[in-house]
């Protein structure tokens, strides 16, 4: 764990940096309800319950779980629970929001996809910031086409590499990822970012 982060204070890494663009969506329903599924240390959970929402984070190691607890303890916004996808228990269609950051690489992913799904209301979002794996001519051309802006960006935001969490390789390339999004998520947008990400959103 990062003693860095004893204070709960906000931080600067390659996940954070996409939160705002998370939560540009999430402006567009202030008061609705959000899942974050792998919510770490519950940084985006506080930002998310900042933005007017209800959200519920969801962590199954139990370190970050606390951590996310204590981040978030003066939060009435926030519940945290010690659980991964598979076991949460929350009703279909009960939220206007649900995230992954970070996370979807570490789960079945046709399986988390379709239970995301599942928890949509009606004109909810999905939204995704996820890891692919590089094995194509593409996938190493944009990581290298890409490497100089995301070190400036690393350097100018003063990066903090280690947040405490579990991390985990991709397996799954972003070809893999758009075919599953066919097959489940019809309609849904998926580009490259910098930082060795892809973003995918899409709507219920």
């Amino acid at each position: 764990m990062s003693s860095s982060h004893s204070n709960h204070s906000a931080y600067w890494n390659h996940n954070a940096a996409y939160h705002p663009w998370i939560l540009r969506r999430a402006a567009r329903c202030p008061r609705g309800r959000a899942l974050d599924i792998g919510c770490g240390d519950g940084l985006l959970a506080q930002r998310l319950a900042d933005a007017g929402l209800d959200t519920v984070g969801l962590e199954p190691d139990p370190v970050a779980a606390d951590r996310a607890r204590e981040r978030t303890r003066e939060l009435p916004r926030v519940t945290i629970l010690e659980s991964d996808l598979d076991s949460f228990d929350g009703a279909p269609r009960s939220f206007d929001i649900v995230t992954m950051v970070a996370t979807l690489h570490h789960m079945d992913s046709r399986a988390a996809l379709g239970r995301a799904v599942d928890l949509l209301r009606p004109g909810g979002a999905l939204l995704v910031v996820g890891l692919a794996a590089n094995r194509s001519v593409a996938d190493r051309a944009f990581s290298a086409a890409t490497f100089p802006a995301a070190w400036l960006g690393s350097l100018v935001h003063r990066e903090t590499r280690d947040v405490g969490v579990r991390t985990a390789l991709a397996q799954e390339t972003l070809t893999d990822i758009r075919a599953l999004a066919r097959d489940i998520l019809p309609g849904a947008r998926i580009r490259r970012g910098l930082y060795y990400r892809y973003l995918l959103s899409w709507q219920r």
